[in-house]
């Protein structure tokens, strides 16, 4: 059974918003990351629905966590293509069921707003949004008065249908400050500037073995892509000894055999007349 009470509820994050206490978040994907979370003291996880398991949510310990379900055409959640409403809402139950604190959902309003009227804590998204990327381009949004102006429209329509909170990606500092201090909502700023609730980043660019484009908002704390190539090179070289051990017979010695007593091999060997 979900224990609920020995972790941070929506309630306890809306009151660290309201002493004006920043909030530090992380995106993981493995358990060893949610662990090493919860023992640093990370707030807030997010996770992506096909991560999130029991054992990830026992992994994550006292983190708040925000499980993210998928959109547009990547929306497959247990094999299924999430499309409805009640598509959604019957996936955020399942994960609610799991252990979600909230769920990160970048639909329609519509689809949104039937989520936040069933009770469930919705973080949105607003700013540069990448399902909805091909509108925008990957730049920043909001850097003119009526592009800024949309972005606080969007904030407040999510406000108006009940969420919790959103992701606010990629827009002016000034931006993120306004928005963040007027509005109710938790604002997880991901290069949204200092003054958003939340400074949230992705594991992977935290310990530096990011794939790719690194954005412009990712810190880098420590070069685990120079531990992961030398595990590897020893990977590798740990395999060529086991296939120099096999070709030479240094590999099995007699500590890794299962042995036989003379008397019962001659028992069978005789039965076999060998």
């Amino acid at each position: 059974m979900v224990q609920f009470h020995n972790r941070p509820s929506v309630a306890d994050m809306r009151a660290m918003k309201a002493r004006g206490e920043k909030i530090s978040m992380l995106y993981v994907s493995t358990l060893e990351e949610a662990v090493a979370a919860d023992a640093a003291g990370i707030h807030m996880l997010s996770i992506e629905g096909r991560f999130f398991s029991p054992e990830m949510r026992a992994a994550a310990g006292r983190c708040f966590v925000q499980v993210g379900l998928p959109f547009g055409g990547w929306s497959r959640f247990n094999g299924e293509f999430l499309a409805s409403a009640d598509d959604y809402l019957r996936a955020a139950f399942q994960v609610m069921g799991i252990g979600a604190d909230c769920i990160y959902c970048s639909a329609s309003y519509d689809i949104q707003k039937v989520l936040c009227d069933n009770h469930i804590p919705i973080v949105a998204h607003v700013g540069l949004i990448p399902s909805y990327v091909t509108w925008t381009g990957w730049r920043a949004v909001g850097k003119t008065a009526a592009e800024a102006r949309e972005t606080w429209d969007h904030v407040k329509k999510l406000e108006s249908i009940g969420c919790f909170g959103a992701e606010l990606e990629v827009v002016p500092d000034r931006l993120g400050a306004l928005i963040s201090a007027n509005t109710p909502m938790i604002m997880l700023g991901m290069g949204a500037g200092p003054g958003a609730d939340a400074q949230y980043l992705f594991a992977e660019d935290v310990l530096g073995h990011t794939d790719g484009h690194k954005p412009r908002h990712a810190k880098t704390y420590r070069n685990f892509a120079a531990e992961y190539a030398r595990l590897q090179a020893e990977r590798i070289a740990a395999f060529k000894e086991f296939i120099a051990d096999v070709n030479t017979g240094a590999y099995p010695q007699p500590q890794h055999n299962v042995t036989m007593t003379d008397a019962e091999y001659a028992v069978l060997t005789a039965d076999l007349a060998l």
